[in-house]
């Protein structure tokens, strides 16, 4: 059966995408805003679709470019490139901690924090040598996972829950902003590493809608599922939304199926999202705003250091905040460099990233204020230590 590079690109994002968001956001945005998180999700869809089309565009300007550091570098300057950097790291790092989190939760609860640690290292390791057999198969396996907590959930009748406090529809853009995490694997194909499938515009104007609407319809049948079994309140307590949903629908027996699913899912999204971590520390190496390395080992142990960090410092739903609120201070500037390439070199319009850069700032400064305070001194501090670095090298 032949595949089209459309179908190719979205199973490929797919791999990359349906990870920590969907595992244990849910909860954190119930916290938030109740049911409201659900419309929260399109909100959270539509920048997404905007960050997809800036660094599309960016990658079809600057093909050879190590990522989104290196596009800001070249169209917004090195202050705002670091800044950038900076918040891209962090973006990462929570998210990775999130995924360990989110796998030690649902496959090992009673020892939630030597698996997480466990698949931070193994995928760390052996991540680079794994990302070429994750494909349709691993999509394949995550949704059916989902599928079956779905069908379970829709097939019982949920039991009596209590009502879900005083949150509502003033946390939307909040819960928006933590669950902007379920959208960030379109870089996958948007703006591909060195040696990945490179996608033509004409197949990337198909593919990335169709993407984030998988996903967003996914996430929609998901999230409303568990909301139905378990009522925003006991939602928002749930460390693992998923599983109680299903043992709150008689369906302890899949639990097992479950599991499978969410090692499958943290491991694929993991090894991407260590990828790209990597792929901004190599661009900070080759830029000079970081020493030089003469292989690529010490910038995996640097990505995968920084999410054991997160990891064992912070509960996952605020390591899964702050990584959501890193990422879209990331996709800010991103968009803002964006903005300002030339006509020839977009494929679609400048609206798209105008647009993309005010609701992810929106989205960033909406965050829980532990995950903002956080996020932003660890951008002091990165942004620090990268110019101490470029200062300390041109006086030696």
């Amino acid at each position: 059966m032949t595949v089209t590079p459309r179908a190719g690109a979205v199973v490929l994002a797919l791999g990359a995408t349906l990870g920590a968001g969907v595992l244990v956001g849910f909860g954190p945005a119930a916290a938030l805003a109740g049911p409201w998180f659900l419309p929260a999700l399109a909100l959270a869809a539509v920048a997404a679709l905007c960050c997809a089309y800036s660094t599309a565009d960016q990658h079809r300007a600057y093909p050879d470019a190590a990522g989104g550091y290196s596009y800001i570098r070249h169209q917004l300057g090195p202050w705002p490139a670091r800044i950038g950097a900076s918040a891209h790291l962090v973006g990462r790092a929570g998210l990775a901690a999130a995924l360990a989190g989110a796998f030690g939760a649902y496959a090992f609860p009673a020892d939630r924090v030597v698996a997480g640690v466990v698949l931070l290292v193994v995928v760390g390791g052996l991540g680079r040598f794994a990302a070429g057999w994750i494909g349709l198969a691993a999509v394949v396996v995550v949704l059916v996972a989902l599928g079956v907590v779905v069908a379970v959930a829709f097939s019982v009748a949920p039991p009596a829950n209590p009502p879900g406090g005083e949150v509502g529809f003033d946390g939307v853009m909040g819960a928006a902003g933590l669950l902007f995490a379920v959208f960030t694997g379109f870089e996958r194909v948007t703006a591909p590493e060195r040696g990945d499938p490179v996608f033509p515009a004409r197949a990337l104007r198909a593919a990335v809608p169709v993407l984030v609407g998988v996903v967003l319809v996914v996430a929609l049948a998901v999230g409303w599922a568990v909301l139905r079994q378990l009522g925003p309140a006991r939602l928002a307590l749930s460390p693992a939304p998923l599983r109680d949903a299903l043992a709150a629908a008689d369906g302890r027996s899949l639990v097992p199926v479950l599991a499978v699913g969410v090692l499958v899912a943290a491991g694929s999204a993991l090894v991407f999202v260590l990828a790209s971590a990597r792929r901004t520390l190599r661009g900070l190496v080759e830029h000079g705003d970081l020493p030089r390395v003469r292989a690529d080992w010490p910038l995996d142990v640097v990505a995968v250091g920084l999410a054991l960090v997160v990891f064992l410092a912070l509960p996952t739903g605020t390591a899964l905040a702050v990584g959501a609120c890193g990422t879209a201070f990331y996709y800010g500037f991103t968009n803002a460099s964006a903005r300002v390439l030339l006509h020839e070199e977009r494929t679609w319009p400048m609206r798209t990233a105008c647009l993309g850069l005010g609701l992810c700032v929106l989205l960033a400064m909406s965050a829980p204020t532990d995950a903002l305070l956080l996020t932003a001194a660890a951008l002091a501090a990165g942004t620090a230590l990268l110019s101490l670095n470029r200062v300390r090298r041109r006086i030696g």
